[in-house]
């Protein structure tokens, strides 16, 4: 395989962390959380304490100011061991970023300490029923009331929705559904009027929490408005070509797990006599496969340099969300196959990959939203 020459000594140290935490911290207890469709506050508290919690937040928010290498590593660790939960990526590199990017000092300085030490859990609040990726035509709303404001509406497919203490909603500031302009808020779960669904019963990421929440008469202030009131949207654009390229390295590194499951899978499996890794048509599969994650790698880490460098192109983030997402279904599709009936069943890392890859071509945009992106520029 190439080298990958876009990592520091300090990104190796820290993949070195990252990668101890997860094997002693995560994985042994991941089975009992799929059980129970939430990670326990502990962990998030325990990844604080070791540094892996908001890494590209400045040291004076409690952050380590570090580039955006730092947090893809750790998106790669955990995908490495096929850990579909905690949602640290959504809490780290997607809501803390919008509140340093476009909070108030005194928001920063509430807030964003308490996420790096993992005490305040983050979840971003878009997706409403019937909404799917279409944002401009979200119902919930925060109208004016005097020196204050007044949210109403109701949110669906919330990551961390069950844990979460601070999200980043979208709403409209008017109840006419022909406006077109959204503002983004940081609302206080524990604020009155504030309730969250059941959690989902999901096909796959069953570690993490995902629920609806709701928001009935929720009084809010200045305190809480992110930005400028109806300025919702060139802020969304912004981060979410960073959000797109986290979907695409994850996408990547499960890729890689599901190669290498496999292949050690078909040196130990035996069929017609003879070691399932020894046929023709399993080394040439897993061959192609192979020559695909190495062409998706150095896609992903070109990118990944864009964004360090704070250049990041949206529309070429979403080329990477699209095709790496598209070629991990293929992947685990066909390292399951390559699995036989064993890779059917649940005590099998490629079956949880295989359920656990399914929504990463809806979420975050779906890959026809994707396609429409990048057809945009032709």
């Amino acid at each position: 395989m190439l080298t990958r020459e876009i990592f520091s000594e300090d990104h190796h140290a820290f993949r070195d962390v990252a990668r101890k935490f997860f094997e002693r911290e995560v994985a042994p207890q991941h089975g009992e959380w799929e059980k129970a469709g939430v990670a326990p506050r502990s962990v998030w508290q325990k990844a604080g304490a070791a540094g892996l919690l908001c890494t590209t937040i400045p040291e004076e928010y409690g952050g380590s100011g570090a580039d955006r290498l730092f947090p893809a590593i750790l998106i790669e660790e955990q995908a490495r061991l096929g850990l579909s939960g905690p949602g640290f990526s959504t809490h780290s590199d997607i809501v803390a970023p919008y509140i340093l990017n476009y909070g108030t000092e005194a928001q920063k300085r509430e807030w964003l300490p308490a996420m790096a030490r993992g005490d305040a859990i983050g979840a971003i609040v878009l997706t409403e029923p019937g909404g799917g990726s279409d944002l401009r035509s979200i119902r919930t709303n925060a109208i004016r009331d005097g020196d204050s404001w007044v949210l109403n509406g109701q949110k669906t497919f919330i990551t961390n929705g069950q844990c979460a203490d601070l999200l980043v909603v979208a709403a409209k500031s008017s109840r006419d559904p022909a406006q077109k302009e959204i503002t983004l808020w940081v609302v206080e779960a524990s604020s009155p009027g504030v309730s969250r669904g059941q959690n989902f019963q999901k096909i796959g990421m069953k570690a993490q929490d995902t629920c609806e929440l709701y928001f009935d008469n929720v009084r809010l202030t200045e305190r809480n408005l992110l930005g400028k009131e109806d300025q919702g949207f060139p802020m969304l654009t912004c981060e979410l070509a960073w959000e797109r390229l986290q979907i695409a390295v994850g996408a990547v590194a499960t890729s890689a797990a599901a190669l290498q499951w496999t292949r050690d899978y078909t040196r130990e499996r035996k069929a017609f006599g003879g070691l399932v890794s020894d046929f023709q048509n399993t080394r040439f599969r897993l061959a192609e496969i192979k020559a695909e994650i190495e062409i998706a790698q150095v896609f992903v880490d070109r990118c990944l340099v864009e964004a360090a460098a704070e250049k990041l192109d949206k529309t070429v983030a979403a080329m990477a969300k699209y095709w790496c997402t598209e070629l991990m279904g293929r992947v685990v599709d066909e390292c399951l196959q390559l699995h036989g009936g064993y890779g059917y069943m649940w005590e099998y890392p490629i079956a949880r990959a295989f359920a656990d890859a399914r929504v990463h071509r809806i979420y975050g945009g779906s890959n026809e939203i994707m396609r429409e992106l990048i057809a945009r520029t032709l």
